[in-house]
């Protein structure tokens, strides 16, 4: 009986340990995306953000190659 007694004291206290350890971690914060602007392709129409976008004379592209074959 007294093996029991002790066997549930001891789980009693490495539950509360853990418990105790989980609760003092403070909660990781969660990292919001940056908002950007979204620009249009002009050779595609596909939308990209701004800072992916490669400007050229007539507006944005989505790559190199599609500014190369909207702007001589």
């Amino acid at each position: 009986m007294k093996a029991l007694l002790l066997l549930a004291v001891l789980l009693a206290g490495i539950w509360l340990w853990r418990q105790r350890g989980a609760a003092a971690k403070p909660p990781q914060p969660t990292k919001t995306p940056i908002q950007q602007d979204m620009l249009r392709c002009q050779q595609c129409g596909m939308h990209i953000p701004s800072n992916e976008a490669i400007d050229g004379q007539l507006g944005s592209y989505c790559c190199a190659e599609h500014l190369h074959l909207s702007e001589p």
